[in-house]
């Protein structure tokens, strides 16, 4: 379980999303799970809160769709 950052700062960093907020989490935390290093200094054993970590520090950012 995520306690710190929470649901609500996660969405206002990637807009009121929670669809795209799940898949960014997501994405990240399997990048980390497969030996991508993380880009946030927080000391955590779970992939799922140093993603979430990174987003809510601006690390990792949505990349919009093109058409």
């Amino acid at each position: 379980m995520i306690v710190k950052p929470t649901v609500s700062e996660l969405l206002n960093t990637v807009g009121d999303n929670r669809y795209s907020l799940v898949i960014m989490t997501a994405k990240r935390a399997r990048q980390i799970a497969s030996g991508d290093p993380a880009k946030t200094k927080a000391k955590d054993r779970s992939a799922v809160t140093l993603a979430a970590n990174e987003i809510a520090e601006g690390k990792v950012v949505k990349l919009e769709e093109s058409n």
